[in-house]
């Protein structure tokens, strides 16, 4: 009987590891390996999904961040500095998630940040790009002293 593994792990993943334990006791070395690459390959995708959403969130509280500055808040702050800390821990559990796959996504991310932008803020944004530097590197705050 083969069963479809991608299927098992779509719909629980735990009952896939419970599956993969049952197979490895009888020995099915073959199926537990079917299993746990999907699993690994679902995994992957998961976390891509995160690191893409926390990525596209990052870019629209920057974009508001320079298209309001009146309007700037301490949430934003906080939003700009969570989704970095967020994507820093996604890519020290997988390295894959590294500049690299985060410059294939870019362009994707800031589309629907914009367009996520311009619904929140109720106009167009003007800002045609987003460089790695203002992603990343340049701080927000509302402090003079940001070391506090």
């Amino acid at each position: 009987m083969t069963l479809a593994w991608n299927e098992l792990v779509f719909q629980s993943p735990y009952l896939a590891v419970v599956k993969a334990k049952q197979l490895l006791q009888e020995g099915k070395i073959t199926e537990v390996d079917q299993i746990l690459e999907n699993l690994v390959e679902s995994m992957g995708r998961s976390e891509k999904r995160a690191v893409s959403s926390q990525l596209t969130g990052l870019m629209l509280h920057i974009i508001k961040w320079k298209c309001q500055p009146e309007k700037r808040s301490a949430s934003w702050v906080i939003s700009i500095r969570s989704a970095r800390r967020e994507i820093a821990d996604s890519q020290e559990e997988m390295p894959s998630l590294n500049q690299e796959f985060l410059e294939s996504i870019w362009d994707k991310c800031f589309a629907s940040a914009k367009q996520d932008a311009r619904d929140e803020m109720g106009k167009k944004p003007e800002i045609i790009a987003l460089s790695w530097d203002e992603v990343f590197e340049e701080i927000y705050t509302l402090w003079e002293d940001e070391n506090i």
